[in-house]
Parts: C-alpha cells; sequence; structure tokens
C-alpha cells in the first residue's frame, strides 16, 4: 500500500515535467529502475529517494502523504530552512549541463609560493552516482629549495546559471578548502575553461589568494602517466605553456574574458 502511495505521488510529480527521460538523465536515475518506481514494484533506496524528492524540490517523507496533501505540497514546496541541506542540495546543479565536461584536463595557474612562476596540474571531472567528482593531483620540484611537493585533492562540481563551481578539499594532515569558478566552453571552442581560484599559499604561512586559473580538456583517455609527468612549475614566459593560457594568465593583450579583483 505504501509503495502505491508512493508510486502515485511519484507518477504526479513527473507529469509536471514535459519527458520522464529527461527527469531520469538529469537526476542520473536508469529509466527501467525509475519505471519500476513509478509502477509500484519497488521502493527507492533512501539515497535514490534523497535524489528524487531534491529534484522535484520537495522532502522525502512527502511521497508517502495522502495524494492531496502531496498535490498541495507540490505546488507550494516546503523551504527547509536548513542551511546545510541548501550547500549540499546545491551540488550538482544542473545535471544535465555539467556531463558534457566530464574527462580530464591540465590546469594552470600563477603560484604565489613561487613568484614568477606558473603551477601546471592535472584534474579528472566524472559523474559518480548523480554527483559529479574532482580529483586533481599537483606535484612540484624545486631543486634550488630542495622541494618535493606532490598534492591530492577531492571535490565536487556543480553548474549553475551558466557557471562551473567546483570546492575542493586537499588531502593530508594539513588539509584546506579551495573553491573555482569557471566560464563554460565557448560556442566555437571545446578545450579551455577559464576562471579564478581561491584558496591558501601551501608557503606563505597560509595567506589567502585568488589567482586567475585555466583549465585544458584533454580528452576522456589521455595517457594518465604523462599527464602526472607534465605536473610542474614553469615560468609565466615558457614556450611549454599554450598560448591561450600564456595571455591568459599574464594578462596579455586583449584575450581578457572576465574582470577579477587584483
Amino acid at each position: 500500500m505504501k509503495n502505491q502511495i508512493f508510486s502515485d505521488n511519484l507518477r504526479s510529480a513527473c507529469e509536471t515535467f514535459p519527458s520522464i527521460a529527461a527527469i531520469c538523465r538529469d537526476i542520473g536515475i536508469n529509466r527501467q529502475q525509475f519505471n519500476r518506481y513509478l509502477a509500484g514494484e519497488t521502493r527507492p533506496s533512501p539515497y535514490n529517494l534523497g535524489r528524487i524528492a531534491r529534484y522535484f524540490g520537495l522532502r522525502a517523507r512527502d511521497f508517502d502523504l495522502p495524494q492531496g496533501r502531496f498535490h498541495e505540497r507540490l505546488k507550494t514546496p516546503p523551504d527547509s530552512g536548513d542551511a546545510m541541506s541548501l550547500l549540499r542540495d546545491g551540488f550538482p546543479g544542473s545535471l544535465r549541463d555539467l556531463r558534457q565536461y566530464a574527462g580530464y584536463y591540465q590546469l594552470f595557474h600563477k603560484s604565489l609560493s613561487w613568484p614568477g612562476k606558473i603551477v601546471r596540474s592535472c584534474a579528472r571531472i566524472e559523474e559518480r552516482s548523480g554527483q559529479v567528482t574532482v580529483k586533481s593531483i599537483e606535484r612540484i620540484y624545486d631543486s634550488a629549495l630542495e622541494i618535493r611537493q606532490l598534492s591530492k585533492y577531492s571535490g565536487l562540481a556543480a553548474y549553475w546559471r551558466n557557471r562551473l563551481f567546483i570546492v575542493e578539499r586537499g588531502g593530508g594532515e594539513h588539509s584546506f578548502l579551495c573553491q573555482t569558478t569557471l566560464m563554460p566552453f565557448g560556442e566555437h571552442q571545446r578545450i579551455y575553461l577559464r576562471g579564478v581560484t581561491t584558496g591558501v599559499s601551501w608557503r606563505e604561512e597560509n595567506l589567502p589568494y585568488s589567482t586567475r586559473t585555466i583549465w585544458r580538456a584533454v580528452g576522456p583517455n589521455p595517457d594518465k602517466r604523462k599527464l602526472i609527468e607534465d605536473c610542474s612549475l614553469l615560468s609565466e614566459k615558457s614556450p611549454k605553456l599554450p598560448l591561450p593560457v600564456r595571455r591568459y594568465l599574464n594578462d596579455e593583450g586583449d584575450d581578457n574574458t572576465m574582470v577579477t579583483a587584483r
């Protein structure tokens, strides 16, 4: 009986959207499995139920309400006022739009810890169970100071209002958070994402900083060993830097795609 109430309410919620296939794609649930929910054959796991409820702007328990009350709730979704829920529900935003950015990237940004140098690192964006995860690696070798640094970061990505938002946490004992906002691919290019990263310096007493960053897409299956081997420190004028990277990070010419505080 409970499954029937749930399935009836789920069908009512789906009727407010033009396509069940689109709903399944956006939530990240298999269409055949979703059809079983609609037919009342089975009930979603608590995790999947939470994803479905968030998609429709409802609470999970709303789907067990009598149909009349459910229709009222569907017209006026509750405002939970829960700041933590609001933050968690911000990821992934528009999953459909975010999917096109899955793959591997080379990352470039100016270093506060090594003035005059640009850090070249790498990252992977992938979809997992309805979330979009980001894993990045930064490897630095400074022969003069005899420093070898290997940093790993894990985070989540979201897509809101035509922008990508990435929040990452550094690994290790002294971890920290950093946040990156990126502009989407341009209409005629699918290689570079430009934006800004805020975080703290690794060497300069954890001083906060904000720097331009540019991500270069290298495809879904690059040579991963070489990608990691290429992580390094480069001079700001290094010929190893692609021209769009050098122009954007060094503010050369008129290739500015955003205004940032300096």
